[in-house]
């Protein structure tokens, strides 16, 4: 009977031997067949920088030139160096870079018609609306040299401001009421970009620090979509020098890329924080460059991808080229007054090429203002870059409309 038991003990061992086996052939029969559908449908490999950026592509649609000596209100029409758009009135804001010189410091309400094929038919100057300082006086002349604007939700402003180095006036970004022009409140930023003499106490050398002349806060632009958003939504400001900063300017050479300082803000109802500072690498300016700089920044999304407007002018005449760009991978800079000699952990924003307008075939201007507009018959976000004359006879206000493909509603 043992023996019996024993052999009968053995075959249910070996029975349920092989029955394990059938199992573990069976699981890795059905692993394998389901790991060859995913490979058989695995999606195709994606660069890193194809996920980091958009699918993006313009479709230029034409232009339009403001006559010359074009005035409104006794002021002369000109200088427009940056733009935004107001969904709610469909009309455009341009801020004119007069320093309280040809009239006191101010902003045009501008009404762009489009003919039935979206091309550019006319723009009217709508409104004029001058800037107020605190005391609700006017600017005096010389003390500011606005560049960029950008509309809240609340219908309110923000306007940046270069400053004027040389007199070490300090540049500002500002929000303004849009009716009155009245000063609302300031935005801080680090001491680093205040543009002063500096002396050691003991050996009574100096050195300057801040914004260099005419190269302060130029860029400008809200989170995507702000203007859409509810009047008590919080939202992000960005804005950016138009290249480097004093104490982290480079002797310029062919491959010399300088180095402008990009700061992110969180911005609500009575509080505004410094998020962060970014890096951000120009190209090499052209060998005949005589200004070159970071003209415009405009969001794209909540992802943080922006397009920036580049422009040199030279012998030649302008050249103008728009980016993709992303923080991703970029370090925070705000704790670091000179940015001269950084280590390679320190990145800057990267950016992708995405059109060089000159290739478009026509006379550019001095391209500085950006934004997108109204959605097109087809659906399709606007875009509009608009020239700062320099109130020069040589020069005109160009405006120029392109059709943005691969851009989502914001």
């Amino acid at each position: 009977m043992a023996g019996q038991w024993q052999n009968r003990q053995w075959q249910d061992w070996q029975w349920r031997r092989s029955l394990l086996r059938s199992l573990k052939l069976m699981v890795l029969t059905i692993a394998a067949f389901w790991l060859m559908s995913l490979s058989a449908c695995a999606l195709p490999q994606i660069k890193a920088t194809d996920r980091l950026f958009l699918p993006l592509s313009l479709d230029f649609l034409g232009e339009y030139d403001l006559p010359q000596d074009s005035q409104f209100e006794d002021t002369p029409v000109g200088g427009l160096s940056g733009i935004t758009y107001d969904p709610q009135r469909d009309v455009f804001y341009a801020i004119s870079d007069d320093r309280s010189e040809k009239a006191p410091a101010r902003f045009y309400t501008l009404k762009i018609n489009l003919d039935p094929a979206s091309h550019l038919s006319k723009v009217d100057v709508q409104g004029v609306t001058f800037l107020q300082q605190a005391d609700g006086e006017p600017y005096e002349r010389r003390t500011i040299d606005t560049e960029g604007i950008s509309l809240t939700p609340q219908g309110t402003v923000w306007i940046s401001s270069e400053g004027v180095a040389r007199d070490e006036i300090s540049p500002f970004v500002n929000e303004f009421d849009v009716k009155t022009g009245k000063l609302l409140r300031k935005l801080f930023f680090p001491d680093y970009y205040t543009p002063k003499t500096i002396e050691d106490p003991q050996s009574k050398q100096t050195t300057h620090q801040g914004i260099q002349d005419n190269l302060g806060f130029e860029a400008l632009t809200l989170s995507a979509g702000a203007a859409r958003m509810g009047p008590t939504e919080p939202y992000r400001l960005f804005t950016a020098t138009e290249s480097a900063l004093t104490q982290d300017a480079e002797p310029p050479t062919a491959e010399t890329r300088a180095k402008a300082r990009l700061l992110h803000y969180y911005v609500e109802t009575g509080r505004i924080d410094l998020i962060a500072e970014y890096l951000y690498e120009l190209e090499p300016a052209p060998s005949t460059a005589i200004r070159h700089g970071l003209c415009e920044l405009l969001s794209l999304d909540p992802a943080g991808r922006f397009l920036s407007l580049e422009r040199s002018l030279g012998l030649g005449g302008f050249q103008v080229k728009l980016f993709q760009m992303s923080f991703a991978g970029a370090k925070d800079t705000s704790l670091l007054p000179t940015v001269q000699h950084l280590p390679k952990v320190v990145k800057p924003v990267q950016k992708q090429a995405l059109l060089d307008l000159n290739e478009l075939g026509i006379d550019l201007d001095n391209l500085e203002g950006m934004t997108l507009g109204p959605r097109l018959p087809d659906g399709s976000p606007s875009l509009l870059l608009v020239s700062d004359n320099n109130f020069s006879d040589n020069q005109k206000t160009q405006f120029l409309l392109f059709r943005v493909k691969g851009l989502k509603p914001q």
